[in-house]
């Protein structure tokens, strides 16, 4: 969904999530399946005498949902009857998201930088869990960068939470908090989200957006389906970024919305709140990233191992500069989308793995990239030492071919890159 142009934004700017006060570039189902303990079906004696080891049990599971999936509904036999029915039904699997993290700001005239902590805000939807951890999608600009992520529940408690994987090219990601770190009155409150087909949605349909706007708490908006499968453009510093297949609505969103949900009259999430346009003259122009389109790749992120970054001393490198591939060029000159290495340092961890000039990267350890800053943000999270799986795309007399190397990562202190 995301493809890369260089230059200039013309047109429609895209506002949306804050940080420290600033507006960037984003906007920052009914199921009635609660956390339980497994098991519970057991008698009212029973569960009454097992009460008090249940403060004590951590072997948490959402009820008659499969471990790492996501809840779907192929059809509900009724329609909620008004917005406040759906708010009700859906906002115990809705989250609000803190994004804690350290920007750095040049002074050109003194000649140095200097850091600061700041807060962003956004939204999430609890999606599924595993045996171990209660997983939330969002948006990836929404957890990117993040030093600490906070997801804060309807009962208004707040616990850390580690990402758990993400996919730049689509702006999605997927959030874990431990679930021995959520109390039982928390976990007796929220509940897993249901979710629709987008597919089926007709423009005119009255949704419902459900977000953590302004980063002021949860509140909801409605209005219907504008469009289906938009397209917009956001700028990033010199870069422009397309997404496409989007649903647009009317429904108000705002920053602080994105990673939240956008709801049918059954109370499921039919789309992930991504963006708002902001412009002189334009109101009323939301987008969302369909949930049919979301669900394989969220499950995918579901799957994966839960990181949390490396300290400093165990900071790690591939050692090669490279460059981001354009839209543009994948269509001009049938070059892969990835990033495109312009050399390989003399002993680096990429020239023993066998990388060369020309090469295109398309994926670090299952997930894909396109910039040189998606490749910096993911080795956060890898120590040196590691060995970790690359797609690489290499051009053989004119044609690319795929395949895939292993590289171990070298120690950032030992980097001139």
């Amino acid at each position: 969904m995301k493809k890369k142009l260089l230059g200039l934004l013309l047109g429609v700017t895209i506002t949306g999530a804050m940080l420290g006060g600033a507006v960037y570039s984003y906007a920052n189902g009914s199921g009635e399946v609660k956390l339980q303990i497994a098991g519970q079906e057991d008698t009212q004696e029973e569960a009454d005498d097992e009460a008090a080891a249940d403060e004590e049990d951590t072997d948490w599971n959402l009820a008659g949902i499969e471990a790492t999936q996501m809840v779907s509904s192929d059809s509900q036999e009724f329609s909620y009857s008004n917005v406040a029915d759906v708010a009700e039904a859906v906002m115990p699997a809705i989250v609000s998201i803190t994004n804690s993290s350290v920007q750095e700001v040049n002074d050109w005239f003194s000649r140095r930088s200097y850091q600061y902590e700041s807060e962003s805000a956004g939204s999430g939807i609890i999606v599924g869990s595993n045996e171990t951890e209660l997983l939330i999608c969002t948006n990836n600009h929404v957890v990117e960068g993040a030093n600490t992520l906070t997801v804060t529940f309807i009962d208004e408690e707040s616990y850390e939470a580690k990402i758990k994987g993400t996919s730049a090219d689509d702006d999605l990601a997927v959030i874990a908090v431990a679930l021995d770190d959520i109390s039982k009155e928390t976990k007796e409150q929220i509940m897993i989200a249901q979710t629709g087909d987008s597919d089926e949605m007709r423009v005119g349909e009255q949704v419902v957006a459900i977000g953590n706007a302004l980063g002021y708490g949860q509140s909801v908006t409605t209005g219907i389906i504008s469009a289906k499968d938009r397209m917009i453009q956001v700028q990033e510093g010199m870069d422009v970024y397309t997404y496409e297949n989007l649903i647009q609505t009317d429904a108000a969103i705002n920053p602080g919305n994105s990673g939240g949900a956008l709801l049918n009259m059954n109370g499921e999430v039919i789309g992930i709140n991504s963006a708002k346009a902001s412009s002189s003259g334009v109101e009323g122009m939301g987008y969302s990233i369909p949930i049919s389109k979301a669900m394989p790749i969220l499950e995918k992120l579901m799957s994966r191992e839960t990181r949390s970054k490396v300290d400093e001393s165990e900071a790690s490198y591939i050692g090669i500069t490279g460059e981001g591939v354009s839209s543009e060029a994948t269509q001009l000159y049938g070059i892969p989308e990835g990033i495109y290495v312009i050399s390989v340092g003399e002993g680096s961890p990429a020239e023993e793995a066998g990388l060369q000039e020309s090469d295109i990267i398309t994926e670090f350890d299952g997930i894909s990239v396109t910039s040189m800053s998606d490749l910096r943000e993911l080795l956060l999270y890898y120590a040196a030492g590691e060995t970790v799986e690359m797609t690489v795309q290499s051009n053989e007399n004119g044609a690319y071919t795929e395949k895939t190397v292993e590289i171990t990562l070298g120690s950032r202190e030992d980097s001139q890159y």
